[in-house]
């Protein structure tokens, strides 16, 4: 599963881990992914997006109807 998220866009940041000694090595910061299941009455079926943390939250605070029009207003297949 790809670590962007398809409600806020989230992706992946990259930057260094660096150790007591001052090496660094690449790393990569994941946003934290979750598949969710979601029951959409405009749809009348069931959708599953691939969401981090803060987009659930924003679909807690907007309604999944309204998160959904905006994805599929930008040509995102659901």
């Amino acid at each position: 599963m790809a670590a962007h998220c398809q409600v806020t866009g989230a992706e992946p940041g990259f930057g260094h881990s660096i150790s007591h000694s001052h090496r660094r090595n690449k790393r990569r910061f994941d946003p934290n992914i979750q598949k969710k299941r979601y029951w959409v009455p405009s749809l009348r079926r069931n959708v599953t997006l691939t969401l981090s943390a803060k987009g659930i939250k924003v679909i807690d605070a907007r309604g999944i109807d309204a998160v959904v029009a905006d994805i599929l207003a930008r040509g995102v297949k659901l």
